[in-house]
């Protein structure tokens, strides 16, 4: 064995074939040709050599058409006219080009002026002459094909370039463009990401953990019968880990891990992702068992034949029919496991998603309460942060926040803290963070008069009086007229954690948004644009509970959703539109009235709490108590009520700094 390695190393190495020389040897060719089918001549004639003597029989004789002198080189040009090219070469001008010519010396610059001076005189000679310093053989040489040789070079980088061979990323050039682009994920890479990195979804990791162990342990399933999954989709909002799971996936498997986007199929060139696509899996297959991931499928994956009424694409579909057949198609993917991102797969082909391609659909939906405490745990680890912090409180202040929200949550305290010189980051700060992000940048010094002040917390008090008042409206926490983003005044609440919502819920909902504008008509005697979001959100509602959710008093029961993308026809006629249009008017102006109602029958605290907003600029949900008495709805009033009491001792401790950076 090792007798025929060393013959190996001593046999020569043969040449590697490049299209380089070929394209070289090409390049030569056709300049050869070029210069050669020409003649000797550049300009495009054929020349010959005389005497001096010569050349001054031939201008004497009228011959000359154009005359050129070098008087560096002392070389004499004339060109000859075309009746005289049988005088001058004794033949035809058919074989001797367009401007034939004669050269020779001249012995002085002085003697040849005056001869041409008594040519001219005598009616011999009528053309120009032209002196010339140096020889422009090289100039007519480089004018002449300098553009020729210009395009060959670009031609020639372009094609190395496109072919592969020059700079990072070669082999993803024109010649391999139908190769696959996917990555691969070594499973002995440094900083890898594992389940333990994964904190809630429970129910998802448990699904995508099987896969991984039916890689490692197939025997644990197939001895009763079963068949490995061929795919799983990860269906859910922006932010929830999808990516993440994948990561973590790649991370614990032990096989080959190909990872790529669902928009590196799309491609100008016709045929180029169904190239890819069987290229991709090509690849799989040899390196089986193996796992394939495409983030956001939802860029090839659509529902085809939903745009044909505008053109349609007939690449993407054709990108999506050879992932189709490659999925589950007349050949076998023993081994390989295709896992999928989106949040969009209502829009997704139902070809795609049948059993057999994607078995199962895992939901990673955002988090609940305790995830989102296991959330905060992993994304404080590197925080520095302090010992009183209680990561419950801040897990109960982020309803509604995705993974990637509380990451960003995290970050934000820990810069705020910085700004402030803090030794280590306290609840103070992720207060201040989520307040940022929910609301945007406070503005403190945004010039505002005494009366656009006054009407802002009018409004906001209005909002708070009556989601206090009412039963399902969301707890308030705090209210602030502090501008913040493009928002004048803000009101926080803690919206309930629950799957289904129910008619008075939403009803109580519309009523508290409808309450800032009904405290500007009733306490001002006007309404301004400081209302208009809150009219979009309530218009939005309104219109989803009739049209969608079948919560009509005329049109109970029906729902009109159409899921369907392109589809420009309404599922129902003008006659149910205007009912739809009337419905919505009419709830919205009954709960506008039931505000109107609440507000005028509590006048008097609601304008005390709007004074008290004027004064202090924000006020929390012990305030609100002390006005309109306890609210008895919810039992988790004293969580928020505790909360709030935390939060204004911690704003008067920094009053005296708010009233100094304002000033």
């Amino acid at each position: 064995m090792e007798e025929q390695n060393f013959n190996n190393k001593k046999q020569p190495k043969m040449p590697r074939f490049s299209l380089t020389w070929l394209y070289v040897v090409i390049a030569i060719v056709l300049g050869y040709l070029m210069l050669s089918s020409g003649g000797p001549s550049l300009s495009g004639g054929s020349s010959k050599e005389v005497t001096y003597t010569q050349f001054k029989k031939y201008v004497e004789s009228g011959y000359a058409s154009r005359i050129v002198a070098n008087k560096k080189q002392g070389t004499l040009v004339m060109y000859v006219q075309a009746d005289h090219i049988r005088d001058v070469f004794k033949t035809n001008n058919v074989k001797q080009g367009k401007l034939p010519y004669v050269q020779t010396d001249f012995p002085s610059m002085d003697k040849l002026e005056e001869f041409i001076e008594e040519q001219q005189e005598a009616g011999n000679y009528s053309g120009e002459v032209k002196y010339e310093r140096g020889n422009d053989e090289f100039m007519n040489f480089i004018w002449s094909f300098g553009p020729l040789i210009l395009i060959v070079l670009v031609w020639f980088m372009i094609m190395r370039r496109m072919g592969g061979g020059g700079g990072p990323g070669g082999g993803m050039g024109i010649f391999s463009v139908g190769k696959s682009r996917a990555q691969l994920v070594d499973k002995d890479q440094a900083n890898k990401v594992t389940f333990k990195d994964v904190a809630g979804q429970a129910g998802a990791k448990q699904e995508v953990q099987e896969i991984v162990e039916f890689l490692k342990n197939p025997e644990k399933y197939t001895h009763l019968g079963g068949k490995i999954p061929k795919g799983a989709l990860l269906v859910g909002p922006p932010g929830t880990g999808k990516t993440l799971l994948a990561k973590a996936v790649a991370g614990e498997a032990d096989v080959p891990f190909f990872s790529m986007s669902g928009s590196d199929f799309v491609e100008m060139f016709v045929g180029v992702g169904a190239s890819r696509v069987r290229d991709l899996f090509r690849q799989a297959k040899e390196k089986s068992p193996c796992i394939i991931f495409i983030d956001e499928i939802d860029a090839v994956g659509r529902a085809r034949g939903r745009s044909a009424a505008m053109g349609g694409n007939d690449e993407r579909e054709s990108t999506l029919n050879q992932l189709l057949t490659e999925m589950d198609g007349f050949g076998t993917n023993s081994g390989v496991i295709i896992m999928a991102a989106t949040n969009r797969a209502d829009v997704l082909d139902k070809a795609l998603l049948r059993a057999g391609r994607f078995d199962r659909q895992i939901h990673v939906d955002l988090p609940d309460l305790n995830e989102r405490k296991e959330i905060f745990q992993v994304h404080l680890h590197p925080v520095k942060t302090d010992a009183t912090l209680d990561i419950d409180f801040l897990a109960r202040q982020t309803p509604g926040f995705s993974g990637a929200d509380i990451a960003n949550v995290c970050n934000e305290a820990a810069l705020i803290a910085a700004r402030n010189n803090k030794p280590s980051v306290s609840k103070d700060d992720f207060l201040a963070a989520v307040d940022r992000i929910i609301g945007g940048l406070e503005k403190k010094n945004k010039v505002m008069t005494n009366e656009e002040k006054h009407t802002i917390a009018l409004h906001e008090a209005g909002h708070a009086a009556i989601s206090w008042l009412l039963q399902y409206a969301d707890p308030l926490v705090k209210v602030t007229i502090v501008p913040r983003g493009r928002a004048l005044g803000a009101a926080w609440y803690l919206p309930e954690e629950r799957q289904i919502t129910t008619r008075e819920q939403m009803l109580d909902e519309i009523c508290a948004l409808l309450g800032g504008r009904v405290a500007e008509e009733l306490f001002t005697g006007h309404i301004s644009s400081g209302a208009m979001n809150d009219l979009e959100r309530v218009t939005k509602q309104a219109y989803a509970m009739i049209a969608y959710m079948g919560m009509g008093e005329k049109l109970p029961n029906l729902c009109y959703y159409n899921n369907e993308e392109y589809n420009f026809q309404r599922p129902y006629s003008d006659t149910t539109a205007n009912l739809i249009d009337e419905e919505v008017k009419n709830m919205i102006a009954v709960q506008y009235e039931r505000a109107k109602k609440i507000l005028s029958e509590n006048s008097e605290k609601h304008a005390q709490l709007a004074n008290l907003l004027f004064e202090r600029e924000v006020i929390f949900a012990e305030d609100v108590e002390k006005i309109f008495g306890p609210r008895p709805w919810t039992s988790r009033t004293e969580e928020i009520l505790s909360s709030s009491r935390e939060n204004e001792e911690n704003a008067e401790k920094k009053e005296p700094e708010t009233e100094n950076s304002t000033d």
